[in-house]
């Protein structure tokens, strides 16, 4: 009981830290306000907390990694960001320009032609701008974003946990696991027996473990990651359609490399009466090839609205301090906090369930997946 207590209350003081962009946000309104009272403003109201676009700022992707905030004052990592200028005449002819995103000053200042935009067509994307400062669109951008570091810190995180492994299962050959390799392989054993062998076959499914051992600790540490509101964590990375739509595309590619002959027959000429299938009417062509499309789209979908669901929840809990204080009184949300605290601590717990969840379901559909292409017929 003690245990789970030091847990909870570690959870709950991980959650006090993302406060601090709320904390700027009531401190922008404040400022705000007494600007208009010393400048006698005639009807301007103090700016109110925007839920939604606090929301959404936390779960999208950046240019760089936001620690904390208070008042005027911005904590951040600077990333890296890597351009392709398509009108490389207003640059004196250089088209490819890198340099760190705290050069845009968190989005309020230009540099080199290129800044972070405002507008609703392109918010919080770098736009390039004409000798007036106007918008001529995206430029080809290759910036090592906030997702993209997550994932690659992902990545060293999963390399060094499998050189560890691998080394002590060396060490340990004829003995009981110990240590990490304890905790590590039941779980390799799991996918192995459990989800590899049932859903592709005895004979067939060592090829495929590579992939399905990868793709789910990779998704598994991506979605702990997310859950802790430090640096070098946080980073919404399986909450990114575009991580979930490569990690699908991986599946597809593998389905439809390996698949075999049965395999394709049953799309392209499935054993149903002739005339569902005749060349002037393909109505089971289209299905079966319509299936075989939407099977990585379903993939991509689902890890991604899962994980941003769960991420989205903990700020609306959150958010809903700064709502109370707004609509009512600083005394409202201060009352209102530990409830809201309370509930965003619950979810997070639930979250750690969820993340094991969504990488055992994206392994084992992986799995189906193979075995469908390369079951033979029967």
């Amino acid at each position: 009981m003690l245990k789970l207590t030091k847990r909870v209350f570690i959870v709950l003081v991980l959650s006090l830290l993302s406060f601090g962009p709320l904390q700027a946000q009531h401190g922008k309104e404040e400022e705000h306000a007494e600007a208009v009272e010393s400048h006698g403003s005639e009807s301007h109201e103090p700016e109110e907390f925007n839920a939604g676009e606090f929301v959404i700022e936390h779960v999208s992707d950046a240019y760089d990694w936001h620690i904390t905030s208070w008042g005027e004052t911005h904590i951040s990592i600077p990333l890296p960001v890597i351009v392709y200028s398509k009108h490389p005449e207003l640059h004196d002819g250089q088209a490819f320009h890198v340099f760190m995103s705290s050069k845009f000053n968190h989005g309020h200042d230009a540099y080199k032609g290129f800044r972070i935009s405002e507008s609703e067509e392109f918010k919080g994307k770098i736009v390039e701008l004409d000798e007036q400062g106007h918008e001529l669109g995206k430029p080809i951008d290759l910036s090592l974003t906030k997702a993209v570091a997550g994932a690659l810190v992902s990545v060293v995180i999963l390399l060094w946990l499998v050189f560890s492994v691998a080394g002590a299962a060396k060490r340990n050959k004829g003995k009981a696991p110990t240590g990490i390799q304890n905790l590590f392989e039941p779980v390799i054993l799991f996918i192995r027996d459990e989800v590899a062998k049932p859903a592709i076959g005895e004979h067939k499914y060592e090829k495929f473990m590579p992939f399905l051992l990868t793709i789910f600790f990779f998704i598994l540490i991506n979605n702990f990651m997310g859950l802790i509101p430090i640096v070098p964590f946080g980073a919404n990375v399986t909450g990114n359609i575009s991580v979930t739509m490569v990690l699908a595309l991986f599946t597809f590619f593998i389905t439809t490399i390996n698949g075999n002959k049965h395999y394709w027959k049953e799309i392209y000429w499935p054993d149903v009466p002739v005339w569902l299938k005749f060349p002037l009417f393909p109505l089971m062509q289209v299905v079966e090839f319509s299936g075989m499309l939407t099977k990585p789209f379903v993939l991509m979908v689902r890890l991604f609205a899962n994980m941003l669901a769960g991420h989205m929840i903990v700020t609306v809990f959150v958010s809903l301090i700064f709502i109370f204080a707004s609509l009512f009184s600083p005394a409202v949300g201060l009352a209102a906090s530990p409830v809201s605290i309370a509930f965003s601590v619950f979810i997070l717990l639930l979250d750690v369930l969820v993340s094991f969840i969504q990488a055992y379901v994206f392994t084992l559909l992986s799995a189906l997946y193979f075995g469908m292409a390369t079951s033979e017929h029967h």
